[in-house]
């Protein structure tokens, strides 16, 4: 996938207030960027960092650029961007680069379903075989790299991915596929854990929503920051035992 805008190429300095960060541009100017993350971005956001960021080329943003990935341990790139993976998701299921997910129809995103009000990322509807099938596919964002190519989500406490994974078991029940897609953005992971030690009961639930029929899968982003480009392409494993 293209990026719309250019990548600028900064040093991180700290993020702080969850959706601020102050950074260094190669031109040693001092700005205060946006950052799209909500989690805790273990492991992502230490001092001296390289970092790419975008600028926007709004002049009503009172943060005009947008922290979009960062370098780990020197040596790899991580998207910390959650708004870009929904983006990647889509543009690999819609180039049939998702093997699982091929042969639909049509794709949806953001359509109203479930018991609490949800929108599902990515709604896939009808087949040559089955006009009426729905596969309903909910997509996280991992970044949290613990070594030796393993990853986990989530990093921080979520009570609404909690919720994501009841809903897509309700659409399970209901006799439709339901999928959750982890979309990799970090160039060392190669599997992927629940992280228990984080919020165990996001793993509980994970572990017993795929035993009821929910399908789990992951794939990892391929980073070309110079030319401002991101594919996703690589399965990665996923661990639940």
């Amino acid at each position: 996938m293209q990026l719309q805008k250019k990548l600028q190429v900064g040093v991180l300095r700290k993020r702080y207030k969850r959706f601020l960060a102050d950074i260094t541009t190669e031109a040693g100017e001092s700005i205060t960027i946006h950052c799209p993350n909500t989690g805790s971005m273990k492991n992502c956001q230490e001092s001296g960092s390289k970092i790419w960021y975008s600028d926007s080329e709004n002049p009503k943003r009172k943060y005009a650029c947008t922290w979009d990935f960062v370098e780990v341990d020197k040596s790899h790139i991580v998207g910390i961007n959650t708004g870009l993976a929904n983006k990647l998701v889509y543009e690999a299921i819609a180039s049939d680069r998702i093997d699982e997910l091929t042969g639909y129809e049509s794709l949806r995103t953001e359509v109203a379903y479930g018991e609490q009000k949800s929108r599902i990322d990515l709604l896939l509807e009808g087949t040559a075989s089955d006009p009426a099938a729905l596969c309903y596919v909910e997509v996280k964002n991992v970044s949290l790299g613990l070594g030796d190519g393993l990853g986990s989500f989530p990093d921080a406490v979520t009570t609404r991915g909690q919720k994501h994974l009841q809903e897509l078991l309700h659409m399970r029940t209901l006799g439709h596929r339901a999928v959750l897609l982890f979309c990799v953005q970090h160039s060392g992971i190669q599997h992927i854990t629940p992280a228990d030690n984080v919020d165990p009961e996001y793993g509980r639930l994970l572990r017993e929503v795929v035993s009821k029929g929910v399908e789990v899968l992951a794939y990892r982003a391929e980073f070309d920051l110079p030319n401002s480009r991101v594919t996703l392409r690589d399965k990665v494993s996923v661990l639940l035992s």
